[in-house]
């Protein structure tokens, strides 16, 4: 067994068996070697390999029979061929969602394949609870949105259990910073909000204000294509008028700290908005406190939504090819159930960002 001194005998002895499990060493219907045998072979206690092997057995990765010894669990569901593709998003009826879904459909039912739909309202816990679900159905693949991606993957045993039951899966809109080489379509939202930005720069903006979701990839990027502008330009960036909101929040935060700020005196000539959504908000906000957009404040969203589009101020934004995105996951799903190696098939995917312009920003 490898030496680890930042973790227990019992969780590196866990880890190892996991991988030989996953990686193929050990097939579905196995047999493991004994108590006593891992015992002698790992150089650890019987108790060590006992509370090792309780975390797989927990986990769903092996069964212990009585009598008989401990073996690979086999999945539960059925085999491969069943014509069913799992998506899961964060949302259904929300925002951008019906028409990534449209874009994922018209691919898949091209194909012959059926659509087993579910969300997590962006819960980490419920997206848990669906790929468990998951894995007791009978799926070819799997395509999801990861629920608050900017944070640590706590239920990554389950994604290993699609990669030892070889369901291939991919990642939409994000991914877990630890599931970077798994395959994933995305935004270049780096790119995105870094040309949103430079737009109001080049209006003549210096007190440049960003609103920005903590909690997902989407969020970090965005802001790192803010602070890329703003450094170009030669402007300074000031972390007391960026605004960092969490999924909980996001119906209260932005508009809230955004009215802070401009009762201390301080408004900021334009704002960059996470997206459309948020940019309803701070239109609202900015209502309250007396003030117009773009006379007083330009503002500016991301994704080109329907709210982007039919709100009393049309809104400048980033194009979001909703359809797209979903076609094109559905597209590098299908090239993974055929067999097309990833090296050629290529694991990211990722779509250039286009500036709509409307009526919410102006020259200064």
């Amino acid at each position: 067994m490898a030496e680890d001194s930042g973790k227990t005998k019992y969780y590196v002895l866990m880890e190892e068996l996991k991988h030989d499990i996953v990686s193929g060493k050990w097939k579905p219907g196995d047999r493991l070697p004994s108590e006593n045998e891992l015992s002698a072979s790992c150089h650890v206690s019987r108790h060590t390999v006992r509370k090792a092997l309780s975390i797989l057995e927990q986990e769903g990765f092996i069964v212990a029979e009585h009598g008989r010894g401990t073996f690979v669990s086999r999945k539960a569901g059925g085999q491969k061929g069943s014509g069913n593709i799992a998506v899961i998003t964060t949302y259904l009826s929300d925002y951008i969602f019906p028409r990534l879904i449209q874009g994922i459909d018209s691919v898949l039912t091209a194909n012959g394949y059926s659509i087993i739909l579910k969300n997590t309202g962006n819960s980490r816990l419920k997206e848990s609870r669906c790929l468990e679900e998951i894995l007791e159905k009978d799926v070819d693949g799997l395509i999801i949105e990861p629920s608050k991606s900017e944070i640590v993957c706590a239920h990554k045993g389950l994604y290993d259990k699609l990669d030892f039951y070889q369901i291939p899966y991919v990642f939409i809109q994000g991914y877990y910073t630890s599931m970077k080489s798994k395959p994933h379509i995305l935004m270049d939202d780096y790119a995105g909000g870094c040309l949103v930005t430079k737009y109001l720069i080049d209006l003549g903006h210096k007190d440049i204000m960003g609103i920005f979701k903590a909690d997902d990839s989407q969020g970090r990027e965005r802001h790192k294509g803010y602070v890329k502008a703003l450094q170009e330009a030669g402007l300074s960036y000031d972390p007391d008028i960026v605004i960092w909101f969490h999924t909980e929040d996001r119906t209260i935060k932005p508009a809230q700290v955004l009215g802070y700020v401009i009762d201390e005196g301080r408004i900021p000539t334009g704002i960059v908005c996470y997206n459309d959504q948020i940019a309803l908000e701070v239109l609202n906000a900015l209502g309250k406190k007396g003030l117009s957009v773009p006379e007083d404040v330009s503002v500016t969203g991301y994704d080109n939504s329907f709210i982007a589009e039919n709100g009393s101020v049309k809104l400048t934004t980033i194009a979001h090819p909703q359809e797209r995105l979903g076609a094109m996951a559905a597209e590098l799903l299908l090239e993974m159930i055929q067999g097309v190696p990833m090296e050629e098939s290529r694991v990211e995917r990722v779509l250039k960002p286009e500036l709509v312009i409307r009526d919410s920003c102006r020259q200064i």
